[in-house]
């Protein structure tokens, strides 16, 4: 039985030999008597560097050693178990114990055959380190302490040795696990995709699409003189290639500085244009974002910021339709991808809310972060809406987005038409009452005006509450969304003909009377305006 005990070897640079143990194959072989000259070996190798080491000279150790001890390590030394040398120094010696005497002329014959081939590839490594800036790391290897050197008292310097191995371990553990890569920082899986078995059907398509909407999805805080504002999501729609300049669709809440009010009918909103907007980058970094422009009613804003590297654009989509499969993607305060599944609705919004939206249905206990200006995509990856409200889960369609972002880029506002009314559309009616319409009145369609603002022209023409617009320029009319898409074509063609904002204009609608069973068509003389329509509630004395 060999009585051995394997130690660590000495590798550069010191005292980094306990974090790895013995190589397989190369064996230290130490009698069991002596632990202590071993520990004296051991720590006197950790002390020299690897480049230095010469051949090792007979110690007081072997002068101590009994003759059976000597002639048992010279036969050692005869097997080649003891030699244990890296240097060019003891190749020779080394290849003479494995393999016999050093034949000099085999050798000079083997390096000729193969003198040009070992050249080429000295030349390719070479070149290939050049070319590589890399620098391969250690190893991560646990420390340890032999079972002979386990006594802290006897051995204190090996101990020592031990506690600065273990600390350096743990650094470089630590490390190597704060990496994005490492299962210990992989979060539980939010995402509906992950954890939502009911998606199957569509679970690949769907990771598809989101992973490419993301690319264009960014997050943005901002705050008023050091006091935190408010988080939203928006995304890129413009890279300027010489000024290194990017565009940025976001909500008009970025900079909404007071909100005292829910109904966005009574215009007492204020929004901080100097408000700092700070742009959150997807590789972690930051910019300052710089105001361009913000229109009220469809609470939408656009900045600019400094960008290097060309971004990434998203796809729009104006089809958009009931029950569709559709995704909200935002992004988190670690900037980390917020995926929520649902459903588009549409229905009649409240009385404090605005007309153009429709609405996204969830799950309850989906995960939901502030991704106001976020997107809503749908399963090819192309967005058709922007969230407005996080809570409300309303959003702006595409239909409106895209000719509001036309509108902005090519005359710089988004001019929108005042009508001074409020609607309900009668197709998002329950079927019951929309049958009984046509069964009174022979109409199955159009807009229900729900208030008519104090003043406006519409008021001035009779228009009243209860009554139905059926067509708006000669066009059959069937929803709000169909309106706002109206309206903003209108206001296109009137900045074409060289006009500005403020101007007044004249449209014709189509207006049924129920209460006098009357139809007719009206014009209205209305205002081009890029503030959020304001409608006035009618009061009057009795007396």
């Amino acid at each position: 039985m060999s009585h051995a005990r394997h130690l660590p070897q000495p590798i550069a640079p010191p005292r980094t030999l306990l974090l790895a143990p013995p190589r397989p194959g190369r064996r230290t072989i130490r009698p069991l008597d002596q632990p202590e000259r071993a520990a004296e070996r051991w720590l006197a190798a950790d002390s020299r560097a690897p480049e230095k080491m010469t051949k090792p000279e007979r110690t007081r150790d072997d002068a101590d050693a009994t003759e059976p001890e000597r002639e048992a390590k010279k036969k050692r030394n005869s097997l080649g178990e003891e030699l244990e040398v890296d240097t060019p120094l003891y190749d020779r010696a080394a290849h003479q114990l494995r393999c016999g005497p050093y034949d000099q002329d085999a050798s000079s014959s083997v390096t000729e055959a193969n003198g040009a081939r070992v050249e080429e590839m000295t030349k390719e490594e070479e070149e290939e380190e050049d070319l590589s800036s890399f620098t391969p790391k250690s190893p991560i290897r646990k420390p340890y302490i032999p079972d002979e050197l386990s006594d802290p008292t006897v051995y204190p310097e090996i101990h020592a040795a031990f506690e600065d191995a273990q600390a350096k371990y743990i650094e470089k553990l630590c490390r190597r696990t704060a990496l994005f890569t490492s299962k210990y920082r992989r979060k539980e899986a939010r995402s509906c995709l992950f954890n939502h078995e009911h998606l199957h059907p569509i679970r690949e398509a769907a990771k598809r699409a989101v992973l490419h909407a993301a690319k264009s999805v960014i997050r943005l805080s901002s705050s008023v003189e050091g006091e935190p504002l408010t988080n939203c999501c928006g995304l890129w729609i413009d890279w300027d290639r010489e000024s290194k300049t990017g565009t940025i669709l976001t909500t008009a809440h970025l900079i909404r500085s007071k909100h005292p009010v829910e109904d966005h009918w009574i215009g007492r909103d204020e929004y901080d244009i100097k408000a700092n907007v700070t742009v959150h980058l997807r590789d972690g970094t930051t910019a300052e974002g710089h105001y361009l422009y913000h229109q009220e009613h469809y609470d939408l804003a656009f900045f600019k910021v400094r960008v290097d590297e060309q971004v990434q654009f998203p796809y729009f989509n104006g089809n958009v339709h009931c029950g569709q499969d559709v995704f909200r993607l935002g992004r988190d305060q670690s900037m980390d991808l917020r995926i929520t599944h649902g459903r588009v609705e549409y229905w009649n919004p409240a009385s404090v809310e605005r007309y153009h939206y429709m609405y996204f249905l969830h799950e309850q206990d989906d995960y939901l972060c502030d991704d106001d200006g976020g997107p809503v995509i749908d399963l090819e990856g192309k967005v058709v809406g922007l969230i407005n409200n996080h809570l409300s889960a309303s959003f702006v369609p595409s239909s409106i987005l895209e000719k509001c972002v036309g509108l902005w880029t090519k005359f710089g506002c988004i001019p929108r038409l005042h009508l001074g009314m409020r609607f309900d559309s009668m197709r998002l009616l329950d079927p019951i009452n929309v049958e009984k319409m046509w069964r009174m009145h022979n109409i199955e369609d159009g807009l229900i005006v729900e208030e008519v603002s104090k003043d406006s022209h519409a008021e001035k023409r009779g228009i009243c509450f209860g009554d139905i617009i059926e067509c708006f320029n000669g066009k059959r009319i069937s929803t709000t969304i169909e309106l706002e898409n109206m309206l903003l074509v209108r206001c296109k063609d009137h900045f074409d003909q060289g006009n500005k904002l403020n101007a007044k204009i004249n449209v014709s609608i189509q207006v049924f009377h129920p209460e006098e069973r009357l139809r007719r068509t009206i014009n209205l003389n209305v205002e081009v305006s890029d503030h959020g329509e304001i409608i006035t509630k009618g009061k009057h004395l009795p007396f």
